[in-house]
């Protein structure tokens, strides 16, 4: 399900919101999410879902892990925030949850951009500084770390991970659950298949295999089918 990039809370009735993944990008989360405005919100944080109930385990984040996500039965007054980076693992956790009636949102944090004409898919997150120019489609439950961006017209498909400072340029596109390592170009009208690995400082040229891992400048396979 897609949706346009409007806030709009017409239900006043107090959430709970529940970050999925409590790794170090759940933390971060909790950070991201703790600064948008509360004239934005109608949730307070709750807690965290993990099937690692020692991941919080030294550190002072002043929540507690409640449930293993695969096990939790949502309730109505729950809503649900993706911190999964690994994108096949979150595709199939956040779908999973998903099909039992779990409502996710989609974090726009104050600094990040989300230009004109942009259709962004529900779970989707974006960090300080990520910046989504104009005419850009977005699928459900994609994340764009600190700094990344997406050119005009470009196409991102569901479950997508960008690392930070990541830039996929316009017309370009990412096929399902695409992960850009930090500092990974994808240069204009460039294609990158599913669940193809784009390495850390990489520049794609043309196009990417699905399932291909790929390294250097310009990119490489180095392994996939």
């Amino acid at each position: 399900m897609l949706l346009m990039v409007v806030i709009r809370h017409i239900d006043k009735t107090m959430k709970r919101l529940l970050i999925v993944g409590a790794g170090g990008f759940g933390r971060e989360i909790l950070n991201w999410v703790s600064d948008v405005p509360e004239n934005n919100i109608d949730w307070k944080i709750g807690g965290f879902l993990d099937a690692n109930s020692a991941a919080l385990n030294g550190y002072n984040c002043g929540y507690s892990i409640l449930d293993d996500p695969s096990n939790y039965i949502p309730k109505e007054e729950d809503r649900f925030i993706c911190a999964i980076g690994h994108p096949s693992t979150k595709l199939r956790i956040c779908r999973s949850l998903t099909e039992r009636g779990s409502q996710f949102i989609t974090l726009i944090h104050p600094t990040a951009i989300i230009g004109n004409n942009c259709i962004v898919g529900v779970g989707s997150v974006f960090c300080p500084g990520a910046v989504v120019t104009s005419d850009v489609k977005i699928g459900e439950f994609v994340m764009m770390n600190l700094q990344s961006t997406v050119g005009h017209d470009a196409f991102i498909a569901d479950g997508c991970t960008l690392s930070p400072h990541a830039d996929v340029n316009g017309f370009a596109s990412l096929g399902e659950g695409v992960f850009l390592g930090s500092h990974a170009v994808v240069l204009p009208g460039a294609k990158v298949g599913d669940y193809a690995i784009v390495g850390a400082g990489s520049v794609v040229l043309k196009k990417v295999k699905a399932g291909a891992t790929v390294m250097g400048v310009p990119a490489k396979q180095i392994a996939g089918f």
